[in-house]
């Protein structure tokens, strides 16, 4: 069968499950493993709006247990500028319904000071956040080695992904599957059905195999390792895979363990899985708008569960800060985190979902959303604009409180 017509099929599926979505115990019968994820690609505008929020009715996943008692958001000064009538109630109005977005939360000094759902969001809804996941995965790499799962980021992935063995990735170190380093070929073009993206997320793996492994063993290199920055989801996915066994246990379940439970996330998220169980940790963690401004917080207040941090030391200094140029200009990669040169830093995923984190002001933004478009300048620009504008409004408060 060839890629078109699984994705012909896929989305014959995925009109299934949207019209069976009242009748669970049909849904899940239906439910499809991440090798057949890539229909999310040829989505249209209202499956992507209807579908990113309620990615766990269509895809096989595994459950992110939450907290018994949530940590609470406390409620801070509403954010006047963006309220009703304010002055810049007008643009958020037309950013909201530009980029299609179906949250924005933002969090000052651990208060909430502005939140609106529109699309298919609310509080409730659990949306999918594609690569904005990656960072979570990358937070889970400190926590194993903080534990000692993992020895060191110098250790070659082969000791933990015993299926990458005799492959282009042999000589691959840790740290360069979370800089994206490991010189292995990959093109990750969402718009080319034909791309590796594309192509990994519409193969059913090799007997045994995980879908990511299966995939990429057969790729070849095209530069010594550590030399050279593609994006690659397929390495974070084999990230994922490489903490799955150094701990031993399911990424769902050492999420829910180290941070999702700890720390008092108020919903259970759901982690897309493949045909043999494993975890996409480079993409597909659903989880609500709220439960991704906590883990916001959680970063800005240095990973920490009472009080303790579940990294090393130096781990979310080394993890957001610029570890390699890349290709497309900006300021550079960390580990699974895109810092920039004013000291802040994103987790990004396609279709616009957002987690920006300033540690000078303090500030936690968190933006869900279902744009026209997977990636682009304009779309890009668009939410830094915004982002920079509430940016402006905190400052502007801050300064008029002076004495």
């Amino acid at each position: 069968m060839t890629l078109r017509h699984r994705l012909t099929l896929a989305l014959t599926l995925f009109a299934l499950a949207s019209t069976a979505r009242v009748q669970p115990a049909q849904q899940a019968s239906r439910r499809e493993p991440a090798s057949r994820a890539a229909v999310v690609l040829t989505w249209n505008q209202a499956q992507r709006e209807t579908g990113f929020a309620s990615m766990e009715s269509i895809f096989l996943t595994r459950t992110v247990r939450a907290a018994a008692k949530p940590r609470p958001l406390p409620g801070g000064r509403a954010l006047a500028a963006y309220a009703p009538g304010g002055a810049r109630a007008a643009e958020f109005d037309l950013f909201v319904k530009d980029q299609k977005v179906a949250g924005v939360l933002v969090l000052h000094d651990g208060t909430l000071r502005l939140e609106r759902y529109a699309l298919t969001g609310g509080l409730t809804t659990r949306w999918h956040s594609f690569s904005v996941a990656k960072s979570i995965t990358s937070t889970l790499v400190g926590a194993a080695i903080k534990d000692g799962h993992i020895k060191s980021l110098d250790d070659l992935v082969t000791r933990y992904i015993a299926g990458l063995r005799g492959s282009a990735y042999d000589d691959v170190t840790v740290k360069q599957l979370l800089t994206m380093t490991s010189g292995v070929r990959w093109n990750e073009d969402y718009t080319d059905l034909n791309s590796d993206v594309a192509r990994m997320y519409a193969t059913p793996p090799d007997p045994g195999f995980d879908m990511t492994v299966s995939y990429v063993r057969k790729l070849p290199r095209e530069a010594p390792p550590g030399t050279k920055w593609v994006y690659k989801t397929s390495e974070t996915n084999l990230v994922g895979v490489l903490v799955s066994a150094a701990t031993k246990k399911p990424l769902a379940d050492h999420l829910s363990e180290k941070i999702w439970r700890p720390y008092g996330m108020e919903r259970d998220a759901e982690w897309m899985i493949d045909d043999v169980g494993s975890e996409q940790g480079g993409c597909c963690l659903a989880m609500t708008l709220r439960d991704l401004g906590r883990f916001g917080q959680f970063i800005l207040d240095g990973a920490r569960i009472g009080g303790a941090p579940i990294v090393p030391d130096a781990w979310l200094a080394e993890a957001t800060r610029n570890q390699i140029g890349t290709s497309g200009g900006g300021s550079g990669y960390g580990y699974q985190w895109w810092p920039r040169d004013d000291g802040t830093f994103e987790a990004r995923g396609i279709y616009g979902q957002t987690l920006h984190i300033d540690p000078k002001r303090r500030l936690v933004i968190a933006i869900n959303s279902a744009a026209e478009a997977p990636t682009g300048r304009d779309i890009g620009r668009t939410r830094q604009a915004f982002i920079t504008a509430v940016k402006a409004e905190i400052d502007a408060e801050k300064k008029s409180r002076r004495p």
